[in-house]
């Protein structure tokens, strides 16, 4: 393969960790004091930190052929914005080689580069010199820059007023008009409306067909499928597969096939750790799609106190989709530390459509604590949620299914169907159908 334009070998990345080991007792000041009276020449034992050698990647290999567009995926932790700021040279490998034939332009963490104090039209300068380009071909490109982020209006406005999407829109421009060899994208296309990033997806397009190079990371399933010609899996920091985007998609889902939690480290998952998630699991393997939906889980303590922290629940379709979240500061439930603490989320809404489905978990304070992509999955039956079947393109549309009526001030004929039976045995689904007519 010698047309390649980027070229990997036996990549790792490491880095240390160091964790503040607690004494084996607590001492008050009175005791301190005493010690020291006792035995006045005697040092105190310092509290040393432990280190830890954590490897986000570790022998990664592989080569990229000019004008491919390639998707990375993979579970959060497995190692891909690591390597991504790797290609872009933001940080520098532990070891291995990285070979690049092109200029490489990364959009990478939203606003990277700007300046919080300077205008949109300054940045627009600023962040296009960090990317490599020349005054004279930011002024040429101006125009376009400016007309495919939208946000003429708010140019000549500093960027710290500016809104995450508006942050995005712009970087995107930027990066996207530099015309480099190679393109590199993080998952910072979540942040637009789903309007930008299907612009946003199309430039990419547009790039990948003028024969340049594209590295594309989603969680998006979708995306992936629609604009990428090749996929790469990572998972704990090592490369799991390289192919097909339909086989490399199949095999990333699979990974959250497991019903009773994940089998990832938690120290691999993101956070800082001072909480993690030890277990998660469904009440059931299968739910009627307007039942509610309860799942127990538990969270330990690792390390020091973080004071009031809240949970979150994301459930996401099959293609990755988002389709709820769901914050306990909405429902007015916050926590103070604890050694372990057990409970249950519950969804009641909305009416989920039957298939397979990924519960993700967030413990959050200041920041993100834990993330566990994929605690847990289970499936909704195929028994749907309503007093009558009827045809295909009565059902297919939409991400959910919804509880409705249909009023009018004459009386409605009576469907020529059949009220829709349940399978022999799966009382849960006639359960279904009877909420949906209660």
């Amino acid at each position: 393969m010698s047309d390649w334009i980027i070229k990997v070998e036996n990549l790792g990345k490491r880095y240390r960790l160091r964790h503040q080991q607690e004494r084996q007792q607590y001492l008050t000041l009175r005791d301190v004091i005493a010690d020291r009276l006792k035995r006045p020449f005697r040092s105190p034992n310092p509290v040393l930190p432990a280190t830890e050698d954590f490897w986000s990647l570790k022998n990664v290999s592989f080569q990229i052929k000019k004008g491919e567009v390639v998707g990375i995926i993979g579970r959060n932790g497995a190692g891909k914005s690591t390597l991504l700021k790797i290609l872009s040279r933001i940080t520098r490998p532990s070891e291995g080689r990285v070979h690049l034939r092109g200029r490489v332009a990364s959009l990478l963490e939203v606003g990277t580069g700007f300046h919080p104090e300077l205008t949109g039209r300054e940045n627009i300068f600023l962040n296009g010199a960090i990317l490599g380009m020349t005054k004279a071909e930011i002024r040429r490109k101006f125009d376009e820059i400016v007309a495919f982020s939208e946000i003429e209006k708010f140019l000549d406005t500093p960027v710290k007023r500016y809104s995450s999407g508006m942050y995005v829109r712009l970087a995107f421009a930027v990066a996207a008009h530099l015309e480099p060899e190679i393109l590199v994208v993080d998952e910072v296309l979540a942040v637009g409306d789903a309007g930008f990033q299907k612009k946003c997806l199309g430039k990419m397009h547009d790039v990948a067909a003028g024969g340049r190079t594209v590295l594309f990371v989603s969680h998006t399933m979708q995306a992936v499928s629609l604009l990428c010609s090749r996929g790469m899996l990572l998972r704990a920091g090592s490369l799991a597969y390289v192919g097909g985007v339909k086989e490399t998609i199949d095999l990333y889902l699979s990974t959250f096939v497991k019903a009773s939690g994940s089998d990832e480290l938690p120290d691999r998952r993101p956070g800082s750790g001072e909480y993690r998630y030890t277990l998660a699991s469904p009440a059931r393997e299968y739910f009627g799609g307007a039942e509610e939906k309860t799942f127990h889980f538990e969270i330990q303590r690792r390390s020091k106190l973080v004071g009031r922290m809240w949970l979150s629940a994301f459930v996401v379709d099959s293609t990755g989709v988002v389709v709820t979240q769901s914050d306990s500061r909405l429902v007015g439930a916050l926590f103070g530390d604890f050694e372990r603490l057990a409970g249950q989320f519950r969804l009641r809404s909305p009416w989920l459509k039957p298939g397979s489905y990924r519960l993700d978990l967030f413990i959050c304070a200041h920041g993100i604590v834990d993330a566990w992509e994929g605690a847990c999955s289970f499936t909704i039956s195929p028994v749907m949620p309503y007093q009558n079947s009827v045809s295909e393109d009565g059902v297919k549309a939409g991400v959910v299914f919804g509880d409705f009526d249909w009023q009018t001030d004459q009386p409605a004929e009576q469907p020529e169907f059949p009220p829709q039976m349940s399978p022999p045995g799966d009382e849960e689904g006639t359960d279904s159908a009877k909420m949906a007519t209660a």
